[in-house]
C-alpha cells in the first residue's frame, strides 16, 4: 500500500516506493462434456489432436496429484490477498511519528486530521482483513479495503502514479475475486429458489476481477533492463495473462502464473536480504507483499475457475 513510501529523515520521503459435474464424478475425468465429442474420427497423428491430448493428461495429473490441498485453497488465497493491508498496518504503526511527519511535511494535512487518517486506516485495513480471512462480512470488507486503497492513493499523492496504479488494479481484482468468493458460497435467503441476479452478478465479478488481476504482471514487464531472459519470461507470461483474461484454460494458466509469480518474487523482492537501513528495502518489501496478494487472487481463481464469463465455459455447451 502506499504507505510504504520511504519516509525516513532526512532523505527525501517523495520516492515510491466450477464448472458442472457429471454424476458422480466430480472432476469430470470419465465424462467429457458435449463440446469434446466430435462428430468424426480422430487422426491421433494430428499435431492439434496430440497436443490436445497432452494438455488434457496434464490437466488431469493436476486436479489428481493437488486433491490435497484443494480444500484449503480458498482459505490459502483469502489470506495472501489481505496480507499486502495487513503489512501495511503494522508498517504504520511502527513508523507512527515518520508517517505522521511525512504527511504534515509534504501533504499539508493539519496536525489531529494526518493521527487520524492513519488510525482510520490501521483499523479499517485490520478489521477488514480479519473479516475475509473468517469469511464474516466479506462484501463489507471488500469494500472498506477498496476505499482503503483510493484514500492512500489521494491521501499519499500517488493516485496518478503509474505503478501504483497498475499494482492496485491488481491487488482490486483479488478483492473482487473474494467477493465473488463470497457470493457462490453464500446461502440464499429463499432456499430452493434460483437467485439470477445474484448468478449474474457472480459472473460479471469474476470477470473483471481475472482481468484486473494481470495488470500487476503488466507493470512488472515494463520496469527494469531487458535481456533475453526477461525477454522470454514476459512473453511466457503475458501469454498466461491472456488466457486468463479471456478464460480459456483458465485454472491452468492461473495455476503457472502462481508459480511464475511466487518464483519471481522470492528471486526479485528478496527484501530480506537487504540491509535494515537501505532505503531499496522498503520498496522491495512493499512489492513483495502486493505481489503475494496477487498470488492469492490467482490461487482463488484456480479454485473456483473462470466462470460464465469465459472460453472455458462456452466449451462446455
Amino acid at each position: 500500500m502506499s504507505s510504504r513510501i520511504n519516509i525516513a529523515r532526512p532523505r527525501d520521503p517523495t520516492g515510491y516506493s466450477n464448472g458442472p459435474a457429471y454424476g458422480n464424478d466430480p472432476h469430470g475425468f470419465a465424462t467429457q462434456s458435449p463440446a469434446y465429442q466430435r462428430s468424426g474420427p480422430v487422426n491421433p497423428d494430428d499435431p492439434i489432436e496430440k497436443i490436445r491430448a497432452y494438455a488434457s493428461k496434464l490437466e488431469d495429473m493436476v486436479d489428481i496429484y493437488s486433491q490435497p490441498l484443494k480444500p484449503h485453497l480458498p482459505a490459502i488465497g483469502r489470506f495472501l490477498i489481505v496480507v499486502t493491508f495487513i503489512e501495511d498496518a503494522f508498517r504504520i504503526t511502527t513508523q507512527w511519528s515518520d508517517q505522521n511527519w511525512y504527511l504534515q511535511k509534504h501533504r499539508y494535512f493539519p496536525w489531529g486530521i494526518s493521527h487520524i487518517f492513519l488510525l482510520l486506516n490501521i483499523l479499517t485495513m485490520l478489521g477488514a482483513s480479519g473479516a475475509i480471512i473468517t469469511k464474516r462480512y466479506s462484501e463489507i470488507a471488500v469494500g472498506s479495503l477498496l476505499g482503503v486503497i483510493v484514500l492512500q492513493g489521494f491521501g499519499y499523492g500517488l493516485i496518478f502514479d503509474i505503478n501504483f496504479f497498475l499494482r492496485n488494479l491488481s491487488v482490486v481484482g483479488g478483492l473482487l475475486m473474494v467477493f465473488s468468493d463470497s457470493m457462490v458460497t453464500r446461502k440464499s435467503v429463499f432456499a430452493g429458489l434460483p437467485n439470477l441476479t445474484d448468478n449474474d452478478r457472480k459472473k460479471y465479478f469474476q470477470l473483471t476481477g481475472r482481468v484486473l488481476l494481470i495488470f500487476l504482471f503488466i507493470g512488472v514487464t515494463l520496469q527494469g533492463k531487458w535481456n533475453f531472459a526477461r525477454v522470454i519470461f514476459s512473453l511466457v507470461g503475458l501469454t498466461a495473462c491472456i488466457m486468463v483474461a479471456v478464460g480459456f484454460k483458465a485454472k491452468w494458466s492461473a495455476g503457472f502464473l502462481v508459480v511464475l509469480l511466487s518464483l519471481f518474487n522470492v528471486l526479485v523482492n528478496n527484501w530480506w536480504a537487504v540491509h535494515d537501513k537501505h532505503p531499496q528495502r522498503d520498496f522491495l518489501k512493499y512489492d513483495f507483499f502486493q505481489t503475494l496478494s496477487i498470488v492469492g487472487g490467482l490461487i482463488l481463481l484456480v479454485n473456483m475457475g473462470a466462470g460464465g464469463i469465459s472460453v472455458d465455459a462456452k466449451k462446455k455447451f
